[in-house]
């Protein structure tokens, strides 16, 4: 197993860690001034956990320390390895995150309460699926990924001492790190820190083979050293020939991928191909492909164990060209063969743009694309047991933002972006959903219409016999978003009484259509339109919430079109077959004046008639007017055949809003709040109220593109506070 390089020093007894000699080391890799703020934050650490120690024994400035340390070696900046000084002072001590600002500033403070963020998160067992939540989680919640670096350092500096553990949290905590640190740290591309996490992991959760495997590694090590030493001698020469300025090492391999491997491909140890393995790094990519031809040249390769990476680089832009060759005794041999550049960035993986960023070089272009992309990728390709199942889930995770919320006991939930505290309720079991009455977020009670983000904690409130609600259908309401919630909400109305739905349904129908203005409408025309065969069937579906006020709405639009209403003004139309007298066709007759009625009032969308005045033009009325019921026989000749014109884009038309609700202060203001939100144009309004009854009256006028639209105002209108009832006026 290989191992960060550690830099630091005890001194003799119980003196405690030297930070001078720590600070030391790094002079030659951090500016004075950096290691000025370090010293400073040693300082503070030293102050706030005085006298605390580590279940090993060791001062916990030593711990401390030794984190820092493996983000040196990782060549991070110094405010980061700062905030890693510091990352446990608020947490374990009466240091404040207001203090650590005020010394270190607002960008180390950032960091040290993002780490503190993770920490409140406890893990809960949940199998595979819990444990890819979290660490998805913990990258959507942070800021600044150098946040889960620090992370990542503290655990590998706990797994360093987990023998100091009892067995069972030795074994907790190393299935812990095997399923989400080890993972991120392998997504992040710090193979570093991959490899130690996933051999000491193996050690703990798989002793007996782990040692199994160890015997046998050591067993042949030393003739495998030697042999290696042959391959490198007789590489570098060939390399050397032709000219090409390469370095040419062993590469270690890591007992966890070997055992890994083997259980894969289900073969033993001498079957694996890389067991013996080597790296060339080259100055350009042109010399990796030169490179390779040597090698080809110089040992036969063995078919199907050849990837170039450069070409085609891994999802987390991992670059290098993978070789298997039969070597010289004819052993196997693998040879991989990459840039500098390459290199580090796949030691390194994104700690590498703090390394430009610090030395003050050029800005990795791709760090951006890096995080955007690990905060979507499941596993990498070849991690994944099937090609399709792969790419399917990739899509589905590119294409579809996520959140991850906490119940109260810690369990994680995915939920797609926009999700409410309905979906959330109903993620936990349907009867929950049922039962949903109100949702407290982060210990506050909120409206269950609520968008959820990443990292906060849901508690839903429910009833002993509550039952969904017919208004968490409705889209414009935005009580959901997920179409599963939306499923199982459907399914429960499918499931009651049929004559129930068509009660519910009839009613809600019919309140719609008051709503709308459109209570004359056809009903055996509206079926048609909605595509049922029959008023109870059309009427269920409503009962059953299948059919939304949106999508009756849109049905009305179709079938009565509205047009831009006009005053009751006389327009004279050209002379032609069907005449067009502002929104008004005439059929059959020509250069006839029209005028709206008063008596009836008319809007597009009703359904009208015309009476041929005598000196006035035609006089536009609705078909359910008295005056027209009533006219006398002699007169009925005049009625004539009108229809409303179908609107242009963009134009709107007039409507009458009636409102009744109990009187309340700021009533009006919430109602034009809705109306500005919407877009909908204000043009009057008059408001009365009874002082005995408290009853509030108002009446609105507005301007409205479409029938669709006056249906979602009428609903958001209706959900206001002490509504009782809002109606379009006939």
């Amino acid at each position: 197993m290989v191992y960060v390089e550690n830099r630091l020093k005890s001194l003799p007894g119980d003196t405690g860690t030297d930070v001078g000699a720590w600070l030391s080391t790094l002079s030659g890799d951090y500016p004075d001034q950096s290691l000025v703020l370090l010293h400073r934050a040693c300082e503070m650490a030293q102050q706030a956990h005085d006298g605390q120690l580590r279940a090993s024994g060791e001062p916990y400035l030593h711990y401390l320390l030794a984190v820092a340390d493996i983000l040196v070696n990782l060549r991070l900046d110094c405010e980061t390895i700062a905030a890693a000084i510091l990352h446990d002072a608020v947490e374990d001590t009466g240091v404040t995150l207001e203090e650590i600002e005020q010394v270190f500033g607002s960008a180390i403070a950032r960091l040290v309460g993002g780490v503190t963020k993770i920490d409140s998160i406890h893990t809960v067992s949940g199998g595979m699926q819990q444990a890819e939540n979290l660490r998805k989680l913990l990258l959507a919640m942070v800021e600044d990924v150098r946040v889960v670096l620090i992370k990542l350092a503290d655990r590998l500096h706990n797994m360093r001492t987990l023998k100091h553990l009892s067995p069972e949290k030795q074994r907790r905590i190393a299935q812990e790190t095997r399923e989400i640190y080890a993972p991120l740290a392998n997504r992040l591309g710090i193979w570093q820190l991959k490899w130690e996490l996933e051999d000491l992991s193996f050690r703990h959760l798989e002793p007996d083979s782990y040692r199994k495997l160890a015997r046998s590694l050591d067993e042949r090590r030393v003739e495998r050293e030697r042999y290696i030493e042959q391959v490198i001698g007789q590489l570098s020469g060939a390399l050397a020939a032709a000219g090409i300025k390469a370095e040419v090492t062993g590469r270690p391999k890591h007992i966890y991928s070997i055992w890994r491997k083997m259980q894969r491909k289900g073969v033993g140890l001498e079957q694996l191909y890389d067991l013996r393995a080597v790296r060339i790094l080259v100055d350009e990519v042109a010399d990796c492909y030169h490179a390779l031809g040597i090698v080809h040249t110089l040992w036969r390769h063995i078919p199907r164990e050849f990837d170039d990476y450069i070409a085609t680089p891994k999802e987390n832009h991992y670059k290098s060209i993978h070789t298997a060759v039969i070597g010289p005794r004819g052993r196997t041999l693998e040879v991989q063969i990459r840039t500098r550049e390459m290199h580090r960035h796949a030691e390194l993986g994104v700690a590498a743009h703090w390394v430009y960023k610090e030395g003050g070089g050029v800005r990795d272009s791709g760090f951006e694309q890096k995080i955007a992309w690990l905060r979507q990728l499941l596993e990498w390709k070849d991690e994944s047991r099937d090609a399709g199942d792969f790419i399917d889930h990739f899509k589905s995770e590119l294409f579809e933002d996520r959140v991850y919320v906490l119940t109260p006991q810690g369990e994680i939930l995915d939920l797609p972006q926009g999700a409410t505290p309905l979906d959330f309720a109903y993620a936990i079991h349907t009867e929950v959903g049922h039962r949903c009455r109100g949702a407290k977020v982060d210990g506050r009670i909120v409206p269950l219409t609520t968008e959820l983000k990443s990292g906060q904690q849901v508690e839903i409130m429910t009833t002993r016999h509550g039952v969904p609600s017919r208004d968490w259908l409705n889209p414009p309401l935005g009580y959901i978003r997920s179409s599963r919630t939306r499923s199982k909400i459907l399914a429960w109305f499918k499931q009651q009484d049929q004559e129930k739905h068509i009660s519910e349904g009839k009613l809600a129908l019919e309140r719609e259509l008051r709503r709308l203005g459109a209570s004359d409408l056809d009903m055996n025309e509206l079926v048609t339109e909605l595509k049922f065969q029959e008023h109870n069937e059309l009427q269920a579906a409503i009962g059953r919430g299948e059919v939304t006020t949106a999508q009756i709405a849109g049905a009305v639009h179709r079938l009565q079109p509205p047009a831009m209403q006009q005053p009751a003004a006389v327009k004279r139309p050209r002379a032609e077959q069907a005449q067009t007298g502002g929104d008004i066709r005439i059929h059959g007759v020509g250069n006839l004046l029209t005028h709206i009625a008063r008596c009836c009032k008319p809007v597009p969308g009703d359904s009208v008639i015309g009476f041929i005045t005598l000196g006035r033009g035609v006089s536009i009325h609705r078909r359910d007017c008295p005056n027209i019921l009533n006219l006398s026989s002699d007169k009925r000749p005049r009625l004539i055949e009108v229809e409303w014109r179908s609107p242009e884009p963009g134009e709107s038309y007039l409507v009458d809003i009636n409102l009744r609700a109990v009187d309340r202060s700021g009533l009006l203001r919430d109602v034009t709040t809705i109306l500005a939100a919407e877009d909908v144009n204000v043009l009057a309004v008059n408001t009365a109220t009874d002082p005995k009854q408290g009853i509030a009256a108002m009446k609105l006028t507005i301007s409205i593109h479409d029938t669709t639209k006056l249906s979602k105002v009428l609903n958001r209108i209706a959900q206001l506070s002490n509504v009782l009832e809002v109606w379009r006026q006939s």
